[in-house]
């Protein structure tokens, strides 16, 4: 079942997250602008497109109804999907983008195989992520029961995602991240750097075999 509940009842708060962080929100958009590549996109779990609208994602799936009203808003075609199940034929995309969505899928193997399926040969999945070994990241695990949202996440490690991305067919994999103080200590845009293990927002871009 997807799990939308909280983003169905919560709408307001979700969007408020956005509000009262904005230079780490911004700081997320420049790492995923960063290894975003050219082509036709698809973003899965486009939410109510605060990263597709600015990125130039112009088709979104989304299960959540009021969040696909807002994608829509900002500019999105979000239809209803689940990342488990795709409306695509495939090989229908050049780029997949996912952010913080693999923490609420009910399939992560699966959900990575349909974005493999969707996309063309040499085609680039992107996935934004939490890294559950960040600070960040352990703030949030430590406190997910009360937090509406993320009572019903699995956060990842950086290395977890690398293995599932890997055995869903996909190869050359690059990660940049960002976010590396608290986000009430964020006094900037955060550049992002290479590489993972020092910031809680990670960027994995990874190929998908010809």
């Amino acid at each position: 079942m997807p799990r939308t509940e909280p983003f169905e009842g919560h709408t307001e708060r979700y969007e408020s997250w956005f509000e009262r962080n904005p230079l780490a929100y911004e700081s997320e958009v420049l790492a995923l602008r960063q290894m975003l590549p050219p082509g036709r996109g698809l973003e899965v779990g486009v939410g109510s497109g605060r990263f597709a609208a600015p990125l130039g994602i112009a088709r979104g799936v989304e299960p959540s109804e009021r969040m696909r009203l807002l994608a829509r808003q900002r500019g999105v075609d979000a239809i209803d999907g689940v990342a488990e199940r795709l409306p695509f034929p495939e090989e229908s995309f050049d780029v997949v983008l996912m952010v913080t969505t693999i923490c609420f899928v009910d399939d992560l193997p699966g959900s990575l195989n349909e974005a493999n399926r969707v996309l063309r040969a040499r085609g680039h999945l992107v996935i934004g992520f939490i890294d559950r070994e960040s600070l960040l990241g352990r703030e949030y695990e430590a406190h997910r029961a009360a937090n509406v949202f993320y009572r019903e996440a699995t956060f990842f490690s950086a290395r977890e995602v690398s293995d599932r991305v890997r055995q869903a067919r996909f190869g050359h994999l690059r990660f940049r991240q960002t976010i590396f103080t608290p986000l009430d200590e964020i006094a900037a845009i955060q550049p992002s750097r290479p590489g993972h293990g020092a910031g809680a927002f990670v960027v994995v871009r990874a190929e998908r075999d010809a």
